[in-house]
């Protein structure tokens, strides 16, 4: 679950991670009575989606004045934001947030994120702050400094020592001053069950003081039972509906832009499917994982998310069965076609437990669309044959 910059600073502001002060807005006039209610002679109007690139996409614009502060909030509430992150399809911002102008006399980067590799949450820090760290990583790689932490002795004063010499930052007030920041970003991330926190820009003051200038936080899902306030923080409205609807059964879905439906069990057989659909020249439409506990429902369920999107010319469904069943895919693929118009072609790939009755269902059934694959390899190039039309 991701949520606002806003309330990313809410959170922030409960450890002691400093940031300017701002206030939410879902209106213009309101927009300008925050501003108001703030003073000061500056003021940034922020637009409030989950993506990143807000300000190359024209969300987030200075005021000098409260007619300016009207004038770009009534620019930016009901826009469609283009990002990098949101795709061409963009996103359409309902809120705004009003922040005090900041003395800003450096920029950094610093986030925390869980490094697989290590098995360990790592906190990145670069001096390239304001710029995609994508970009950095790719074209500056030695500019970005990362420092695992093991959770079972947290944050220690060697930490941040390796991140403030690492940036080059010397005045020993402002060390001091950096490495707290630190220690509290990483107590955020670690007691909220965080997937995710990313501040950039961070900002050092003219007096050297270090302010969040911008936040972002994803958290995990699967712990949100221990943070009903967080996830009071949800907000529907930026979440893809179908990703909701198919995890209201037990699927994991997440729509992507190519042409082929996958329907697979398990998420490394699902990355391997794609991968493999790519490997073959086709492109995948969506990440559909069924999990354990797949059923006739859950699979039609399946079949309809799919079908939702106008851009699927085939589907490949591949099963390995070990906890799921075979047969219960298989009668979940005629359930489908009952409950479901299933318009293109469909692949079926089953292997493992109940494979041969699976077999004998879908034959007996004598459905036109259904194509039986040996493997794999024999499935994804049907299934990407099939989407070009043979």
């Amino acid at each position: 679950m991701n949520i606002h910059e806003y309330q990313a600073k809410q959170i922030f502001q409960k450890y002691g991670v400093p940031t300017p002060r701002g206030i939410v807005a879902n209106t213009a006039d309101q927009a300008v009575r925050n501003a108001a209610e703030l003073g000061g002679k500056i003021w940034v109007v922020k637009a409030q989606i989950h993506a990143g690139g807000r300000g190359l996409g024209g969300g987030v614009k200075l005021a000098r004045s409260l007619d300016e502060v009207a004038e770009h909030a009534t620019k930016i509430l009901g826009m469609n934001l283009v990002t990098h992150q949101t795709g061409p399809e963009g996103k359409l911002v309902q809120k705004v947030y009003i922040e005090e102008g900041a003395d800003i006399q450096a920029e950094y980067y610093l986030g925390v994120v869980l490094d697989r590799a290590k098995e360990l949450p790592i906190i990145m820090a670069s001096t390239e702050g304001g710029m995609e760290i994508e970009k950095v990583a790719e074209e500056h790689p030695d500019k970005i400094i990362k420092v695992a932490v093991d959770p079972a002795i947290g944050f220690q004063g060697y930490h941040g020592r390796e991140l403030v010499f690492g940036l080059g930052i010397t005045d020993p007030n402002e060390q001091k001053k950096f490495i707290k920041f630190a220690a509290a970003l990483y107590r955020v991330y670690i007691e909220n069950d965080a997937e995710m926190i990313e501040i950039n820009p961070l900002i050092k003051t003219g007096s050297g003081d270090f302010l969040a200038l911008d936040g972002k936080m994803g958290f995990d899902d699967s712990a949100l039972g221990r943070h009903p306030d967080i996830e009071d923080m949800r907000d529907i409205s930026e979440e893809d509906p179908d990703e909701r609807e198919a995890g209201r059964y037990g699927l994991s879905y997440v729509s992507l832009d190519g042409e082929i439906g996958c329907m697979v069990n398990g998420a490394g057989l699902a990355m391997g499917t794609m991968d493999t659909i790519n490997y073959m020249g086709g492109t995948p439409a969506n990440f559909l994982d069924v999990g354990g506990k797949a059923n006739a429902e859950t699979v039609a369920k399946g079949f309809e998310i799919i079908l939702k999107n106008p851009n699927v010319k085939a589907i490949f469904v591949n099963i390995f069965g070990g906890i799921v069943r075979c047969d219960r895919i298989a009668n979940g693929i005629l359930e489908a076609t009952k409950l479901v118009h299933v318009h293109v072609p469909v692949i079926v790939r089953l292997d493992g437990t109940n494979a041969a009755e699976a077999a004998e269902i879908l034959k007996n059934a004598n459905i036109p669309n259904v194509i039986a694959a040996t493997d794999l390899a024999d499935g994804a190039a049907k299934a990407v044959a099939a989407a070009k039309g043979a």
